[in-house]
């Protein structure tokens, strides 16, 4: 094995008033200057600088060549002098150097990876910069065709030489600022592993930038798109490698990530806010094809309801393909409207007697527990009640998601007064918490169509769409626990705008100690066949893409003994 032997490469052009303070920082670790044709006077301030310092080597190149050019003639010189591995860092100042042992220790553990700095900004992000960059790296994964791609902008990073020289050799194009983005795709393609960092980055008063805003956006642009198509040619590859990191448990719901990270939301929302819904469901569409194409275990989750759905005549549609795609279609349509209902633009909801008695609920003062689904976009009644100040709402969810939600929410409705509050169970310890909520006259709300997160075997199997299902016992212990009347809530798109489904489930939930498990599946049958009947109406707006029934050798005769032991 190479010894691992780290120098620093720092590319610069016209940036020389924190290069001194950087060198000061970089702990005796051997570094190269690539001055890319800095002025003739700044270059001489960029000399002097380096000769101040010990094992600080200078290069100058007279003509500006880009900041890729200036990388990889840094890498050149790097694997010269002997070094297995080369820190980039940018010369502007930015970057927090009390990151860079992290990165180095990384380094050293994965000597293959690359290994890039994950931005932490702060209040000070210019605002160009906080719209483009996560539309930049959303693309990014696009085009890498994988959910989690460190940032492909940030400028400090370790790269392996040999590897990344031979990468470069082969197929990077990149002289400029799209360098960054490129290295990082590729070396995906090919395998290099990648690995982040988090550090945290400033933006001084008297920092310039490089960035030509119109040259090099076009040759971003230029980039992303030779990346889209050179994605599409090895599409096939990159889906079924083999990825060592899998587990068979990913086909678990609790073992799948939320695929919709953060910067997407945030992507989409500034898209809707600027250029509206058309531009953004366009926006959306190729999102959702690489989805479909990379979701594999999504895909068959899919297929499968909809398979029961027609099966049991609640779908008039026969299970193919092409539904499948609907149906994810459908789940694109309805994140739009939660950012739609979450960014204060109010949706059209059809009156009907359900909105008259939820209309009545919310001005009672009562408190209730709401046991939902996600079937359509109950998100968009959430909202109108929140954004009116009708009535407070705390919304039970997975943790991550819970973490997600409230980031989202503070920035794209930061006077809402909706909570989500980050639960692996429901027990008495979460009980005592909403209680005080319930007395106010809140909601508590709760999706009844979820097994639990960490306690998978806290459930009851009642019959769904045909077949014994797992449905969790949590919204039922909480609205016994709560002592609160419990209401069920769904909420489709219907044409245009949205119809509310909105019911008394139980004035009080009562589990007595001789039969606890036997009244809880009553409870969850009841919610199943209220399910089933609104599956009925809109059967592609049920989304739970992972696989919900439980495996048992005889449905039938399972399905018949459940059925009778919750009547």
């Amino acid at each position: 094995m190479t010894e691992f032997r780290a120098c620093v490469i720092i590319p610069t052009h016209n940036h020389v008033a924190a290069l001194d303070s950087i060198l000061a920082r970089l702990d005796g670790l051997p570094t190269i200057v690539i001055d890319d044709g800095s002025d003739p006077a700044v270059g001489a301030r960029i000399d002097a600088i380096c000769r101040e310092h010990s094992d600080v080597e200078y290069r100058r190149h007279d003509i500006n060549g880009g900041k890729g050019a200036a990388v990889m003639d840094g890498m050149a010189r790097a694997r010269e002098r002997g070094f297995s591995h080369a820190v980039q860092i940018d010369a502007d100042g930015q970057h927090d150097l009390s990151s860079l042992p992290s990165l180095l220790d990384t380094a050293r553990s994965n000597p293959s990876a690359i290994v890039t700095g994950e931005p932490q900004y702060g209040a000070d992000i210019p605002l160009v910069r906080r719209i483009w960059r996560p539309f930049t790296n959303f693309w990014v994964a696009i085009n890498a065709v994988a959910l989690h791609i460190p940032d492909a902008m940030c400028g400090f990073r370790v790269y392996p030489v040999d590897a990344v020289l031979e990468l470069v050799r082969k197929s990077v194009r990149g002289r400029r600022m799209e360098f960054d983005v490129e290295i990082i795709v590729k070396a995906h393609w090919v395998g290099i592993p990648l690995k982040g960092v988090p550090v945290k980055v400033i933006y001084p008063e008297d920092n310039f930038s490089n960035f030509d805003v119109v040259r090099d956006n076009v040759s971003l642009s230029a980039l992303q798109t030779r990346l889209f198509f050179g994605m599409l040619w090895r599409l096939p590859s990159l889906i079924f490698r083999r990825n060592p990191d899998r587990r068979v448990e990913a086909a678990r719901w609790s073992s799948l990530q939320e695929r919709g990270a953060y910067w997407g939301m945030r992507t989409l929302a500034v898209i809707y806010r600027i250029l509206g819904r058309h531009i953004c469901l366009a926006a959306m569409f190729p999102v959702i094809v690489y989805f479909f194409a990379t979701g594999g275990v999504q895909r068959r989750a899919s297929r499968d309801y909809l398979e029961h759905a027609w099966q049991v005549g609640l779908s008039k549609q026969r299970p193919t393909l092409w539904l499948s795609f609907r149906h994810f279609l459908s789940f694109g349509v309805s994140v739009l409207d939660k950012l739609s209902a979450w960014t204060t633009h109010v949706p059209h909801i059809w009156p009907g007697p359900s909105l008259q008695l939820l209309e009545h609920v919310e001005t009672s003062g009562q408190g209730i527990v709401v046991i939902t689904a996600h079937l359509g976009n109950p998100e968009v009644i959430r909202a109108v009640g929140a954004l009116s100040g009708r009535v407070p709402v705390n919304v039970l969810m997975h943790t991550e998601h819970a973490k997600l939600f409230n980031r989202l929410l503070k920035e794209l409705s930061p006077t809402s007064p909706v909570r989500a509050f980050p639960v692996t169970k429901v027990g008495i310890d979460t009980a005592i918490v909403l209680s005080e909520a319930i007395a106010k006259g809140e909601w508590v709300v709760i999706a009844g169509d979820r097994v639990p997160v960490s306690e998978e075997g806290r459930v009851v199997e009642v019959p769904f769409l045909g077949q014994v299902a797992q449905f969790p016992q949590g919204p039922f212990v909480l609205a016994s626990l709560l002592k609160a009347p419990a209401y069920l809530l769904f909420c489709v798109r219907e044409g245009t705008g949205f119809r509310v489904h909105f019911s008394k489930f139980a004035e009080l939930i009562e589990l007595p100690r001789a039969d606890r498990i036997g009244a809880i599946r009553r409870y969850a049958s009841q919610y199943a066949r209220s399910l089933e009947s609104r599956i009925a109406e809109t059967p592609l707006q049920w989304f739970n893409f992972y696989s919900f029934w439980a495996p048992v050798p005889d449905v039938r005769q399972d399905a018949i003994a459940v059925q009778r032991a919750a009547e």
